[in-house]
């Protein structure tokens, strides 16, 4: 992503990216799953705001997105960049309760 850091935390803090530590080095980092030609993918703040009222944190809701899911098939982020949004909320959703 093109922007500056202090740009980047604020996506973060808003939901628009998740980003974590590596445990290696301990920077912080942004899957390159969660962006979309070097800009946050749209349909992912709504998704993480939706994620984050279920009560996961930010590292549960990337390994959510990221884990592939039998039922799908595939990882909830590949149907975000599908452009398939609502059955991703949907899910999501339903897991907080």
């Amino acid at each position: 992503m093109d922007v500056i850091v202090t740009r980047v935390h604020g996506l973060v803090d808003d939901g628009a990216v998740l980003a974590f530590r590596d445990p290696a080095d301990g920077v912080r980092r942004i899957p390159v799953e969660f962006t979309t030609d070097g800009k946050p993918l749209d349909s992912l703040q709504g998704t993480v705001s939706v994620l984050r009222d279920a009560g996961f944190t930010d590292v549960e809701a990337a390994i959510w997105l990221l884990t592939p899911d039998e039922s799908l098939p595939g990882r909830p982020v590949d149907f975000l960049h599908a452009g398939r949004k609502t059955e991703i909320r949907r899910r999501a959703q339903s897991m907080g309760w």
